[in-house]
Parts: structure tokens; sequence; C-alpha cells
């Protein structure tokens, strides 16, 4: 059975959408900008500012969906600028134990919402 899940420890849903979905056991995020749910705001700072939050939000969700980062299964990284790689891969490994990595597609895309330049989502289970 196909459950929402809402947190306010992740920015709320702008749209026709859910923070995440849990289902058969499993977490279906949707895709977190980095916006700092307690003001609603795109955070200040630079892409590693931006990822950061951005895990942040997707770990909020994925805990109110009752699992925890070492669940992850499948992450999807949305880049403004694929420059910006590296200094994100530093901070997205720093949210899961070393050799409990998720498999993970990363694409570098034209615009994202509200002119972040980072966006992610995830999968656990």
């Amino acid at each position: 059975m196909k459950e929402i899940i809402k947190t306010d420890k992740a920015p709320e849903a702008v749209g026709a959408y859910s923070q995440g979905i849990k289902f058969n056991g499993m977490v279906f995020t949707s895709g977190q900008i980095p916006i700092d749910p307690e003001t609603g705001q795109i955070v200040s700072g630079d892409i590693v500012a931006q990822a950061r939050q951005c895990m942040e939000n997707v770990r909020a969700v994925i805990e109110a969906g009752g699992l925890t980062m070492n669940d992850v299964i499948k992450v999807t990284i949305l880049l403004a600028d694929i420059n910006d790689f590296a200094a994100v891969n530093e901070v997205y490994q720093s949210f899961f134990e070393e050799g409990n990595y998720p498999a993970r597609s990363c694409f570098a895309v034209k615009d994202l919402p509200k002119g972040a330049g980072i966006e992610i989502e995830a999968i656990a289970g």
C-alpha cells in the first residue's frame, strides 16, 4: 500500500508532488533542491553548501519513511554545472559509510527549479 511521506525536516512540496512515497518497504524521495526547510529559501553559499542541504533534505525524507541512509540503493544527482561534480561528490560520500555507496547517476542539466545548482533524489529499501 502506498503511503505519503511528509516531514517538516525537509522543504514542503511546492507543487503537485509529495516529499516522498513509501511503498512495499521502499522509500522514493522527490527531487530535493537546496531549500532550508526552516526558511523556505535556497541556502546561501557555494555548491558545497547546496549539496549538503540537498543531502540533509533527502535524509530527512528517508528517515521520515522509517529508513536510514544505509538503506539507500539508488541516487540521482542533477547539476546545473558538471564542473561541480568533484565538490558535490565529496559532500555526497560523507553521507554514507565507506564501501556502502548506493548506485548513482549524475547528469548536467540546463536549469533547475528556483535557480538551484543541484537537485538530488533517492530510492531506499
